[in-house]
């Protein structure tokens, strides 16, 4: 046990053992947060605030890019969407899919548009034109200064396609891949950094579903050629994503890291939520969940890992959100499909998975929202302009505020149970230290009655003026729409001095407290 991890048991051993801290003292609505900028997680990557876009539904065509629009500029890119998307500060950007990328040929999307090659599209039932590829995406992540993440073929796909698409991209050298690229208008190689081999490949569903075993044995195979083209880029090994009754979840993850472990760094697993029985306290609960998981595929990872001296490996979240009224039969194939239409208790949850992306800062490296406009996103459009979901409000706040360190929290307050929790925290919390600011994170699941907070430092001193960004609306219910917006953010401030700073957190609310300690 290192010294860090003794310091830490002593202190929450006291803690938890203080009656005068721990005795009862506080009422059903207050909690205390107790908070010392010495108590690192671990340092927050930004990459945990990326987003994912896919040949699916109106999120490339119809979103992002709509050639034709009097929206659009020159080269087809819709300026309000670009604008937007800027907004959200959206800091690694994942392509071409999703299921779709099981059955892509990257070649479809390179050359001049016109003379690009119509495809039967299998994953989601329509037909894709190629005419946004390799260049139109690496060129949008520099329109919006975000790393690209892109995910191999894996499925359909060969290991040769795999290996020449990371030449095509990456390479320098003069070969017929890289001059194909200088062909096709850009000299300079874009170094793609991250890239996955495969989308959720333990799922029945996908085109080229292959068993662990298999999975892991071809998956290498392709890393080893992948790597061998460029050392330095990142891979992602496709991790379980199937959740069905005869599913193994933990086998999976656990022997494609029995191939992997010596050439992936991240290990991608996904979660969708929803709360089709209406039962919004259970709904959100549902972090707890996505926390549980984490700290499983962690110390699968950390098993993995333990006779590989000198390699880290991490977990890229790379597809969340909630997503349940546009599932299912008959909503998933075709043109205008998986639109989910927010409300405030959507953000709400997405706020929950923020907070539990950052209080795994030590694991979690990357995590992508799915998807970024209109299918299951925080962007929504239409011929003549767009509106801001309730899900953008929170990971707007989240992303362009909270990094540095995520603190240790020792928190104590009320709880309620559900049918599969016996006490969820109506306070949900995460703590982000950066050069002397501190962000605290706060999501009041109680739907009824504020809770009144008192945030203890140990170490610091709070010094004036804190900002506060409030998402809430008239009821959990509440949907943003083209006419109007009820949810949104609401900024004000509060005074602290000292070592304590009390807030009353209102019902059904995220609150993001920022300032400055001494």
């Amino acid at each position: 046990m290192s010294t860090q991890q003794l310091s830490r048991r002593t202190f929450t051993t006291a803690l938890l053992s203080a009656p005068a801290l721990l005795s009862g003292k506080l009422s059903t609505s207050e909690a205390r947060v107790k908070i010392d900028t010495d108590r690192v997680i671990g340092q927050i990557d930004p990459k945990i605030y990326g987003n994912f876009t896919e040949h699916l539904g109106r999120c490339i065509e119809g979103g992002i890019f709509e050639e034709n629009s009097p929206l659009s500029d020159s080269a087809g890119y819709r300026k309000d969407v670009l604008q937007a998307v800027k907004d959200l500060h959206v800091t690694v950007l994942r392509w071409p899919g999703g299921n779709f990328s099981s059955n892509y040929n990257w070649r479809d999307g390179i050359g001049p548009r016109d003379q690009r090659p119509a495809r039967l599209e299998m994953a989601w039932g329509t037909v894709e034109d190629n005419r946004f590829g390799t260049h139109e995406f690496l060129r949008y992540c520099e329109m919006i200064n975000a790393e690209p993440y892109v995910c191999a073929n894996l499925g359909t796909g060969s290991w040769n396609e795999a290996q020449q698409w990371v030449e095509y991209c990456n390479s320098s050298a003069k070969t017929a891949s890289t001059e194909l690229r200088r062909k096709n208008g850009r000299d300079q190689p874009w170094k793609v950094k991250y890239w996955g081999l495969g989308n959720e490949m333990d799922g029945p569903w996908q085109m080229g579903h292959r068993t662990a075993e298999d999975y892991g044995k071809f998956a290498l195979e392709a890393a080893k050629l992948m790597k061998w083209t460029d050392s330095s880029i990142k891979l992602v090994a496709a991790g379980s994503s199937n959740f069905g009754p005869n599913a193994d979840w933990i086998g999976w993850n656990r022997t494609v890291l029995d191939y992997l472990k010596h050439h992936a760094d991240y290990l991608s697993l996904h979660m969708y939520v929803g709360n089709p029985k209406n039962d919004t306290p259970a709904f959100l609960a549902s972090s707890l969940t996505l926390n549980e998981r984490i700290k499983i595929a962690e110390g699968i990872i950390r098993g993995a890992m333990s006779d590989v001296p000198n390699r880290k490996m991490y977990i890229a979240w790379d597809e969340w959100n909630v997503w349940y009224r546009a599932r299912g039969e008959g909503k998933e194939k075709g043109r205008d499909i998986l639109e989910e239409h927010y409300n405030l208790e959507d953000a709400l949850i997405v706020a929950t998975f923020l907070n539990t992306f950052i209080n795994n800062a030590q694991i979690i490296k990357i995590a992508n929202l799915a998807q970024l406009v209109n299918v299951i996103a925080p962007i929504f459009t239409n011929d003549h302009g767009l509106f801001l979901q309730t899900i953008y409000y929170p990971l707007q706040l989240v992303a362009s505020n909270s990094f540095g360190n995520a603190l240790e929290l020792f928190i104590e307050g009320p709880t309620y149970e559900t049918q599969s929790n016996a006490a969820v925290p109506y306070l949900d919390v995460s703590a982000a230290h950066d050069q002397g600011t501190l962000v605290l994170n706060v999501v009041n699941r109680n739907l009824t009655e504020p809770v009144q907070a008192t945030f203890e430092l140990e170490d610091k001193q709070f010094t004036g003026t804190f900002q506060v960004s409030e998402v809430n609306g008239p009821d959990v219910k509440a949907t943003n729409d083209f006419r109007s917006s009820p949810v949104k953010t609401v900024t004000k401030s509060v005074e602290a001095s000292g070592t304590r700073l009390r807030y009353s957190f209102p019902p059904h609310s995220f609150t993001m407290l920022k300032g400055k300690l001494a």
